[in-house]
């Protein structure tokens, strides 16, 4: 079972909009649901999921909205959530900005979306390139499109549309690796992981189908081939084109993709990550005078890789003042708001050590508030290289009409959680 009714509110609990899909929900009962919100906060027992006798209000804030999915019966929640963020994606693509002024200013194309994305409480056709084909901004052209729906809300390739014609057929592949490190205050690397995303950007005419091969571990066992570097690929999420069936059987990604841009796929690898770039850090607290920081950061990758755009994030007290700096490269900024130091450094090649000092005052008058001890966190991103050593192996191309494509291929890793506590 899924949504009863879906809800859009302002943040004092103002509905701005709502579609009543099965009726089976007083719509009367949204009045409960901004003082259960409030009620729950103020107790610090916030939940996803809030009850009001045998009603159950499922919600997400985006900017300054709430979207509230209602429902009486045992309903599949992750399903619900999933339409809910889907929903976002797809106003966000309508109106590039989704806040309060966007819904009121699109009244019409909101209450058409949510009639199409959403049948008797059930998810029908989520994917907005699919949507705007018949669902446009003009008031005017709204009346004329909506009366011939594209076939292929009713095709077996719902994501994709048929009679697409380009003059240079070409696809875009990007690998993009975000890696996860918790390092304790003893240089001890406590987690990591690698998290991984295969993006497309497919300029292809007609309806191709396209075959990706990558150094799957799994793949290179079943067809005895054990040569070279191999990847585990584990909690891998493909796109709704992939054949599921071919893959589980002979791990062939095959599929016909989405036009434009799209995620092909998702992948975690649960391995032990060395930090890309080490951090060490001495912070003296002399209480009542000053706060002395001293931060050494290494490239701990190839040196023919370079990192862009570092940003080295060094919390300090709240209570401090008076900050002065010395870089041996990049330059450093405080950020009082948020009581930190950000260093950046727009070019970092690997194998490289650099050298941040700072020195804050402290007043005089202890401040009484306990502090945390935040880590320092890291962001940077290395182009041309991934971590797990995952590759394109090959990108086939096949369609009727006998083309030829070019498949381009580029490799990103990019810092994901990235932290290392400190002693101080």
């Amino acid at each position: 079972m899924s949504a009863s009714a879906i809800f859009v509110l302002d943040l004092k609990g103002k509905v701005l909009i709502c579609r009543n899909y099965k009726g089976d929900v007083d719509m009367a009962e949204i009045d409960h649901f901004m003082p259960l919100l409030m009620q729950h906060e103020e107790e610090g027992l916030l939940c996803p999921v809030l009850s009001h006798g045998s009603v159950h209000f499922m919600w997400i804030k985006h900017s300054n909205l709430y979207l509230v999915a209602t429902t009486n019966k045992n309903s599949n929640a992750s399903l619900v959530y999933s339409f809910l963020y889907k929903l976002v994606e797809v106003f966000t693509e309508y109106f590039k900005e989704l806040e309060e002024e966007s819904i009121q200013d699109n009244f019409v194309v909101v209450y058409e979306l949510l009639d199409e994305l959403m049948d008797f409480g059930f998810p029908q056709t989520t994917d907005s390139k699919i949507l705007q084909e018949y669902i446009t901004q003009e008031g005017a052209k709204l009346e004329v499109a909506k009366s011939k729906v594209p076939t292929t809300v009713t095709n077996a390739v719902s994501w994709r549309s048929e009679g697409i014609k380009y003059k240079k057929n070409e696809v875009f592949i990007d690998v993009i690796e975000s890696i996860n490190v918790l390092v304790n205050a003893n240089g001890s690397v406590m987690s990591s992981d690698i998290v991984g995303s295969i993006k497309l950007k497919t300029m292809l005419s007609g309806m191709p189908e396209l075959r990706l091969g990558l150094n799957d571990r799994v793949l290179f066992a079943l067809t005895g081939r054990d040569k070279g570097k191999t990847v585990t690929m584990e909690d891998v999420k493909f796109h709704q084109c992939v054949r599921l069936s071919r893959f589980e059987s002979d791990r062939t990604i095959s599929f016909i993709p989405p036009d434009g841009e799209s995620e092909l796929m998702s992948y975690r690898i649960n391995t032990h990550v060395k930090p890309l770039i080490w951090i060490e850090s001495i912070i003296e607290k002399f209480s009542h005078s000053r706060v002395e920081i001293m931060v050494k950061a290494k490239g701990q990758f190839k040196k023919q890789s370079v990192a862009n755009n570092v940003e080295v994030r060094v919390p300090v007290p709240s209570d401090a003042d008076s900050p002065k700096f010395k870089t041996s490269t990049g330059n450093a900024k405080y950020v009082p708001e948020k009581n930190m130091v950000v260093w950046t450094i727009k070019s970092f090649p690997g194998g490289k050590e650099f050298l941040m000092r700072a020195h804050f005052g402290l007043p005089s008058v202890e401040n009484d508030e306990l502090e945390g001890k935040p880590p320092i966190t890291v962001k940077f991103e290395i182009p041309y290289f991934t971590v797990s050593g995952i590759q394109v192996r090959y990108m086939k191309i096949i369609e009727k009409s006998g083309y030829q494509a070019l498949p381009w291929v580029r490799y990103i890793t990019q810092s994901g959680d990235y932290q290392l506590r400190t002693n101080v």
